[in-house]
């Protein structure tokens, strides 16, 4: 007769077999003193045989079943190398949740609030637990909100600057430097609130700026200061070519948001060239690029470093845009005049033709 049981510590005879309810039971392997396994561990068998009569009796012995009172020849063991059961070394393995291992066709053992740990360091179980995955609870991440990307207002560009007048006398008080003109600062720093690299642009305001400076052959000086802004024009005559230009421009400057003084400056420009004897002026907007981190823009810019008389600018050399700008309207005008010749001539050759063709009667 086949008959079917349930391994556990306690037996109750049924008319057709056994069942046997599982409980939670401590195993130990030591080798000496020294603790090599440790278990706690709930399991419960199903196993399938034939017995001689209706009563059985169960002892379990870890991978081993021992059955007595039945139709064997004594001790039947059973083992199977497949296991789901891993866990890191010097960790305890965990697994509360119910796990069948198939030992045979005929036995099937279930465990449940396993807590085991082999190759051990002491004799208690090890608090860094390997938990096995049923365990391990399934955790649905919510789902990020998408960032909003909020568009930085465009930078509001500075109005043209102020027109400044700057003169600068010798020591008799008589103007031997005159600049009329609006200034724009133009520079590139590292930023305290943002710490990272920025441009900003500054109008250089007249009525908070002082000037001072030098008259001199070949060279002359124009030096600007407004708070904690400072700016050095130097102009150079060449006495071969009689003109002069802007030979270097320094500046050192100290804004807000600035991590430390800006100072910077270029000794080998070749700015603003014009004749000597003759101002020079720009009406346009031009830029001065001093150094990759520093630039000005200049509006409306008269300006004489040499040979002044009576206080004011002698006659005007252009800058090349300027000329280039009166061109313009120049060509465009002889260009209307050459159209308006073209047709006008075209009108009088055709009517001298229609006269022609006519005969008196």
């Amino acid at each position: 007769m086949v008959k079917r049981c349930f391994a556990a510590g306690v037996c109750w005879t049924l008319l057709m077999g056994c069942v046997f309810a599982a409980h939670a039971v401590t195993f130990e392997v030591t080798d000496g003193n020294s603790t090599c396994i440790k278990a706690e561990l709930s399991a419960s068998f199903s196993i399938s045989y034939n017995a001689a009569n209706g009563t059985c009796c169960l002892i379990v012995v870890l991978d081993e079943c021992l059955l007595t009172g039945v139709s064997l020849a004594g001790i039947v063991s059973v083992m199977t190398n497949a296991s789901d059961i891993s866990a890191r070394l010097n960790s305890t393995y965990r697994c509360l949740s119910s796990m069948s291992v198939s030992l045979s066709t005929e036995v099937n053992v279930t465990f449940s609030d396993v807590r085991m740990e082999a190759y051990m360091n002491g004799a208690n179980l090890s608090t860094n637990e390997s938990v096995c995955s049923a365990d391990q609870t399934v955790t649905t991440a919510a789902p990020t909100p998408s960032p909003r990307t909020t568009v930085a207002p465009s930078p509001v560009p500075l109005p043209a600057p102020e027109h400044g007048n700057y003169t600068i006398t010798d020591g008799n008080g008589t103007a031997c430097l005159l600049a009329l003109m609006g200034l724009q600062l133009n520079i590139t720093h590292h930023s305290k609130s943002l710490n990272k690299t920025v441009s900003k642009v500054m109008n250089l305001q007249p009525n908070r700026t002082t000037a001072s400076g030098s008259c001199g052959v070949p060279r002359a000086t124009l030096m600007l200061s407004e708070d904690l802004t400072n700016l050095t024009f130097a102009f150079t005559l060449n006495l071969t070519t009689q003109k002069f230009f802007l030979s270097a421009v320094n500046v050192s400057a100290f804004w807000p948001d600035m991590t430390d003084w800006f100072v910077e400056g270029n000794g080998s420009l070749n700015f603003l060239q014009c004749s000597v004897g003759r101002s020079y002026m720009c009406s346009v907007e031009q830029m001065l690029a001093v150094v990759p981190t520093f630039s000005i823009n200049t509006f409306r810019l008269q300006l004489q470093p040499f040979n002044v008389t009576a206080n004011r600018f002698a006659a005007a050399e252009e800058c090349r845009v300027d000329q280039e700008n009166m061109l313009i309207p120049i060509i465009v005008g002889a260009a209307l005049a050459g159209l308006v010749l073209i047709v006008l001539i075209a009108y009088l050759i055709g009517r001298k033709r229609t006269h022609a063709g006519y005969q008196t009667i």
